[in-house]
Order: C-alpha cells, then sequence, then structure tokens
C-alpha cells in the first residue's frame, strides 16, 4: 500500500542517502556526505524554506522529494519549488512520482498562504523524468537558468 507524509528530522539519514543517489545518478556528481546531511537538516531547521515529503510502500520508504517556496510578486503567491526528487530503482514505472505530485496538489490547495503553481527544473539529458513531468501535466517554460556558486 502507498502511504505519502511530511519527512520528520528523524528522515534526515534516508533523504540525505537519496540526496547523494540522485546526485550520482543524475549529474554524476559525488556529494560530500557531512554537507549533504547538514543541507537536509537546514531546511528542517528553517521550515519556512520548504518541506520533504516520503512516500513509503508497505511501510518502506520508496521515494522522497524536496519542496522549496519562491514568493512570487507577480502572482501574489508562492511557487512550489520540486527539487531533489529520487524514487528507488525498484519502484520506479509504477506511479509514485505521480501519486507524489498529486498529494503536492491537494496540500497547495490546503495551504494557509496561496500556492500559484509547481515549478522544477529537469537535466537537459534526463528525457524519462522530463517524460514523466510532462505527463502530469507540466510543460517547458519560457526561461532558461542561470546560475553563479558562491564560496
Amino acid at each position: 500500500m502507498l502511504t505519502m507524509r511530511t519527512a520528520e528530522p528523524e528522515d534526515a539519514n534516508l533523504l540525505t542517502g537519496h540526496n547523494c543517489a540522485m546526485a550520482l545518478e543524475t549529474e554524476g556528481k559525488t556529494l560530500d556526505a557531512v554537507k549533504a546531511m547538514a543541507g537536509v537538516q537546514g531546511l528542517f531547521a528553517h521550515p519556512q524554506f520548504g518541506f520533504y515529503l516520503v512516500a513509503e510502500v508497505d511501510s518502506q520508504a520508496a521515494a522522497t522529494l524536496m519542496v522549496t517556496y519562491e514568493w512570487s510578486d507577480w502572482r501574489n503567491g508562492l511557487f512550489w519549488w520540486i527539487q531533489s526528487v529520487y524514487v528507488k530503482p525498484q519502484f520506479r514505472r509504477q506511479g509514485i512520482y505521480t501519486a507524489m505530485y498529486d498529494q503536492l496538489q491537494v496540500m497547495a490547495e490546503a495551504s494557509a498562504i496561496e500556492v500559484c503553481g509547481f515549478r522544477l527544473y529537469a537535466e537537459t539529458d534526463n528525457h524519462s523524468a522530463q517524460a514523466t513531468y510532462k505527463k502530469n501535466g507540466m510543460h517547458v517554460c519560457d526561461y532558461i537558468m542561470f546560475e553563479q556558486g558562491l564560496g
């Protein structure tokens, strides 16, 4: 049976493991596990920045994702950025991400602060993920993402 829950600080090891696995699999990057753990714990310490969602199959963690918030002054509401999506290999192609996305929509509708939409970014070569996002009603937007790392 598939269930969803908001992650708790006790899930930090699970979330860190998923983040490290996702970075290696999708970008070929090996994350510093100590820094990744601090990042996960940092979100729990600052819930105003977002939250994690955990999907479980028969009480076994199958997938996780993170939502962070972006205020839109144009829309007077929040975009929920979906990030750090990871579905364990043995649970893929079973509709778990779709169920998580559906759960986010329910949560957004119940939010005390207006949620004006969902956004995410995907690696340009991750065509499987892109197909999943499109299947769930998302579309490629007109923006190009830029980045400058600090420190």
